[in-house]
């Protein structure tokens, strides 16, 4: 039996070519499984004009992968962490870390998964990373850390303690409002 197939089948064929296959198989396996189509003329011009709107579709995504490695190639990314005990930073640089800076360095996304670190960064220093955007497309960045001085970490400390201040502020002045409404809400019963 002719079959066109839908799918790369292993042991089979590649998507979009016609195999002679055991009626069997055809019919137990791959027909009812959406793998592969009976052989006729309309079913085998729909499959190629799918396949060509796919390759289509693959060449102008690689373009824009190409257009992209482009702009990455060769950026170097700064990083400041504190530092703690023996050398170390405070906490460390993640491939999500990498991600987000990298995509607002070049404007674009680039999803965390695209980086290429076996673990996180855990010392200062510069690091050469590769983005992996395809199998053969793999522009390098240059990943910089350095030690953030006392005064700027003094400095993030002091917002962060004034940020948290401010919210217990607005905290406790909607539980006197709350409360203010409730006395108020009890003189009228009252009155009734």
């Amino acid at each position: 039996m002719k079959v066109v197939l839908l799918e790369d089948i292993q042991g089979t064929g590649r998507a979009g070519e016609i195999k002679e296959v055991s009626k069997g198989y055809a019919k137990n396996f791959l027909l009812p499984r959406g793998l592969a189509l009976v052989a006729t003329s309309a079913v085998i011009k729909q499959v190629e004009s799918r396949l060509e709107k796919e390759k289509l579709e693959e060449s102008v995504g690689r373009e824009k992968l190409v257009e992209l490695a482009q702009q990455i190639e060769g950026k170097e990314i700064h990083f400041r962490a504190r530092m703690g005990g023996g050398e170390r930073l405070f906490g460390s640089i993640t491939a999500a870390d990498v991600a987000e800076e990298l995509s607002r360095a070049i404007g674009s996304v680039v999803d965390k998964k695209k980086i290429d670190i076996e673990k996180p960064f855990r010392q200062t220093g510069s690091y050469e990373v590769a983005v992996k955007l395809a199998s053969d497309i793999r522009p390098k960045i240059t990943v910089v850390i350095e030690e953030e001085e006392e005064k700027e970490a003094e400095t993030e400390q002091r917002a962060d303690k004034e940020k948290k201040e401010e919210k217990e502020k607005r905290q406790e002045k909607k539980k006197r409002k709350a409360k203010g409404k409730e006395e108020q809400e009890v003189k009228e019963e009252k009155k009734d």
